[in-house]
């Protein structure tokens, strides 16, 4: 688990514990249902709760400043009480233990870069597990750890930007996607669409997911920033990207977060997301106990997409029997996003189990066994789940694959669980082709990711670590050459030089073997490992490496598409310029073919092949109409020399959105003073193709006032500009507000959204007078005189008359101002004179009231006047 718990909270795994027993019972019965899938229809559909843009990265996400804080963060076991009632028991003997030992790993790594953690400049671990995971785009990579994140130079491991505090992403987003940093991140690069898709669940609070899309390939420029709702505490988020939707897995602890509920798997509308769209939905379905920790396929192969239709394929739950297992659960989720009611997930009590070669938990599933040198404490294993990624590529016609590992009790030992399960072209019915338990000595091995390239070669990554040896960091692989179920010797990408102790145990949580998707052959991988002996101090580490062979029978030609993104709305055409370069001594001909063309759209190339001399250049034309689907479309051009061998493949991006307008206010900011009124100017532009009506509203109006808008929307043929009358009270509070106008087709869609600014200043008060006297109090005796000196002063710009009064004056006595009034320029004193009668006027203390008195205007200010014999 990962969010940021405070140390106390270390009981809590045993309140889900006592969650847990009551579903046990229940889980044992699913475990033995009948063979017919089950399926879940009636899906929970949800929008977003919040949606804005954000300015750039680079301007709003400050360095993430040092903190103090240290957090220990409990593993939530779904199945915690099954797993300690089996604990002790015996483990059965691996199934799949690769007995030989193959030469060294044939992959050599490149960058070697120190990430964010212990060591990083600017950063300072604040808990753990690390959670670390990455993602790797075009030109950047970016690694994110609990709580921060940073951006690298894919070619030069330069620190582009960070480290950030992961919830500067959403910085004025507002909510709690703003305010909770508790971890459970997810970066993510959208193949297709060039695009980052940063993701993050929220604790404190509401349950929440944050994602925030990318809107160019820089992950420091603009994003969509969304949040959609959970419906309990949402554990161990996991993360698939695929053409149709983005989907998410999480493990659901209820709406107290105590109890486990079952899986909460969800698909959210990628086309929508993609183009900022605040109308994106999120289909969920909700599974029972028997289900846990599922991890949704992650798509590697851009070039080749899975099938059209084909359901989203979920593999997860192996800790049902602890402390042993030889099965691993399948699920389908089909979603459409047009028909939501049309959703369906299939699979869930465990009714699509894949027999898989016998295992044993690793430390039994749950509780820490994995060593360190003294002093170091026990690690956990995290070994009641498949571990990040499920990776997927599709081979075209001849099959699919699926890779993903685990941590598995191996002997005296732990290692590393991996299999490559495969399923024809059109389907979704999966085997094991290859599996293998990596445990070479007597070292643990756990905590892996898994990849495959372009030329099946597979990486799988994961941490090692005994009595002897520190935790730290390794990798190995295999290649098309060798025997199935093996893996080459392991490869060292750092060696750890500490150990940890006293951070409860916890280690990783989750790590990440990403594919460069540039050039489908480097593997990017991140882990943790320390550097020194001490709680709370690890460091990271993030490498690449590749194949010897991948890649290497580069075609004698380049092929290239300019430019690489085209954007039209729904009835439009573009173009893009295709260019087959020769290599010097080639002069074959180049034919050209087009892939991943949209639905109800077409693609022509033109000529359809290049040759010498002059190699000419090739028109890429796309044509749609009003039914093409929206969204971000990667369209691949292949050029394959005449002969068949060898082909080289470029691939564009073509964005297809709805006919479309823009929406626009002026001025920007207005000030007015309260009990007045101001206004502004709303602007809808029609863009091409679109011939809608724009409804108006404003939300964000201050209290005590009205916004009205005037007309309430906006349409064809003249798209009237609408106004905006801001109308307030003389008690509307005086402060910044900003108003937000939302212009929505009458369709629901396109919606879009600007925003003013509105001051509202205090009214000037009115003009008044001050008045006081001085001295306080005076003693005289009887028969005597005094005085008094009574100073006006003007207030806010009064310029009256004042006139003068006084009261409580002694019997016997007389009491005169001179002059009796004032008048400006201000300040203006009078003399109170005071006469008293040596024998009638009585001894004693007397309150005198001066009053300064104008129109509707009074004042008064007491002295004190005592008369003595």
């Amino acid at each position: 688990m990962t969010k940021l718990i405070p140390l106390r909270a270390r009981s809590f795994a045993w309140i889900v514990a006592l969650a847990t027993c009551a579903y046990w019972a229940m889980d044992t019965a699913w475990a033995q249902q009948a063979t017919h899938p089950s399926v879940l229809k009636n899906p929970e559909v949800n929008y977003p709760m919040q949606f804005d843009i954000s300015p750039p990265l680079r301007e709003m996400a400050p360095v993430a400043p040092p903190t103090a804080a240290e957090r220990e963060l409990p593993v939530m076991y779904p199945k915690l009480e099954k797993l300690r009632a089996q604990r002790g028991q015996p483990a059965v003997k691996d199934g799949a233990l690769q007995p030989s030992v193959l030469p060294m790993v044939n992959a050599a790594v490149n960058l070697n870069l120190l990430g964010v953690g212990n060591g990083f400049p600017g950063y300072s671990v604040p808990d753990a597990p690390s959670d670390v995971n990455l993602a790797v785009g075009d030109t950047q990579v970016l690694q994110w750890v609990n709580v921060s994140y940073a951006v690298f130079d894919k070619a030069t491991g330069n620190v582009i930007a960070g480290p950030i505090l992961g919830n500067q992403l959403w910085s004025g987003f507002g909510g709690y996607c703003q305010s909770d940093n508790s971890g459970d991140i997810i970066p993510q690069w959208d193949k297709l669409a060039h695009r980052w898709v940063l993701t993050q669940n929220t604790f404190q609070g509401a349950y929440s997911t944050c994602i925030a899309i990318s809107q160019t390939a820089d992950a420091t420029g603009s994003y969509y920033r969304f949040a959609f709702p959970q419906n309990g505490f949402p554990d161990y988020p996991k993360w698939g990207i695929m053409p149709d939707a983005y989907y998410q897995s999480q493990n659901n602890f209820g709406s107290s977060g105590s109890a486990y509920v079952g899986v909460h798997a969800c698909a959210y509308e990628r086309a929508k997301l993609l183009v900022g769209d605040s109308t994106a939905q999120q289909i969920c379905f909700q599974t029972g106990t028997f289900d846990d920790s599922t991890l949704p396929g992650d798509l590697d192969s851009a070039g080749t997409q899975p099938p059209s239709g084909q359901p989203e394929v979920f593999l997860g739950s192996i800790d049902n029997t602890p402390p042993n297992g030889s099965v691993i659960y399948e699920y389908l989720f089909h979603v459409d996003f047009t028909t939501p009611s049309n959703s369906t997930f299939t699979g869930a009590g465990g009714a699509m189990p894949i027999s898989v070669a016998s295992f044993g938990l690793a430390c039994g599933g749950n509780g820490a066994c994995v060593p360190q040198p003294s002093p170091g404490e026990l690690l956990d294993s995290l070994g009641d789940r498949l571990m990040y990624r499920l990776a997927y590529r599709n081979f075209g016609t001849d099959h699919q694959t699926w890779l993903v590992s685990h941590s598995v009790t191996a002997g005296s030992s732990v290692g590393e669980r991996w299999y490559e399960f495969r399923a024809p072209e059109n389907s979704t019915s999966l085997s094991v082709y290859q599996q293998g338990t990596f445990a070479p000595d007597s070292n643990y091995r756990w905590m892996g990711s898994i990849a495959m390239d372009s030329a099946q070669d597979i990486a799988l990554g994961y941490s090692v670590s005994s009595s002897s040896v520190s935790p730290s960091i390794s990798y190995t692989g295999r290649t098309m050459a060798d025997a199935l179920g093996t893996m080459e010797s392991e490869a060292s990408i750092v060696s750890g030089t500490g150990s940890q102790i006293s951070t409860n145990n916890r280690w990783g949580d989750y790590t990440s073997m990403a594919l460069d998707a540039a050039d489908d052959c480097t593997f990017w991988y991140t882990n943790q490992y320390y550097m020194v002996t001490a709680s709370f101090d690890w460091s990271t580490r993030l490498a690449s490496f590749r194949f010897n062979g991948c890649g290497v029978q580069a075609p004698p030609f380049s092929l290239s598409a300019s430019p690489s993104s085209q954007t039209l709305t729904q009835g439009s055409s573009t173009s893009y310029t295709v260019t087959v370069t020769p290599q010097t001594g080639y002069n074959g001909t180049v034919n050209l073919t087009v892939s991943g063309c949209p639905n109800n759209a077409t693609c022509t190339l033109s000529p359809t092949s290049s040759g010498s001399p002059s190699y000419p250049p090739s028109t890429l034309t796309v044509q749609t109409n009003s039914s093409t689907p929206t969204g971000t479309y990667g369209i691949t051009i292949t050029g394959t020399d005449s002969s068949g061998q060898p082909s080289n493949s470029t691939t564009v991006q073509l964005v297809v959105s709805r006919p479309d307008f823009s929406l626009s206010a002026s001025p920007s900011s207005q000030t007015v003073v309260q009990g007045s009124s101001t206004s502004y100017t709303v602007t809808v532009a029609p863009g091409t193709n679109y011939s809608g009506t724009v409804n108006l509203t404003v939300f964000g109006c201050p209290n005590w006032a009205t916004c009205t808008l005037s007309p309430t929307s906006s349409g064809p043929p003249n798209y009237l500009a609408s106004t905006l009358t801001v109308q307030t009270a003389s008690i509307t509070p005086a402060t910044l507000y900003t108003l937000t106008i939302t212009g929505t087709d009458t369709t629901g869609s396109p919606v879009h959204q600007t925003t003013v600014l509105l001051t509202v200043k205090s009214a000037a008060p009115p003009p008044d007078f001050s008045i006081s006297a001085a001295p306080s109090s005076r003693t005289i005796s009887r028969g005597s005189r005094a005085t008094y000196t009574v100073t006006v002063g003007s207030v806010n710009g009064f310029s009256g008359s004042v006139g003068l009064s006084v009261s409580g004056c002694p019997s016997a006595s007389s009491c005169t101002f001179s002059p009796t009034s004032v008048s400006p320029p201000y300040p203006q004193n009078s003399t109170l004179n005071i006469s008293t009668n040596r024998k009638s006027t009585p001894t004693g203390t007397y309150t005198l009231t001066i009053t300064g008195s104008s129109g509707g205007l009074t004042h008064t200010i007491n002295v004190s006047l005592t008369i003595t014999r």
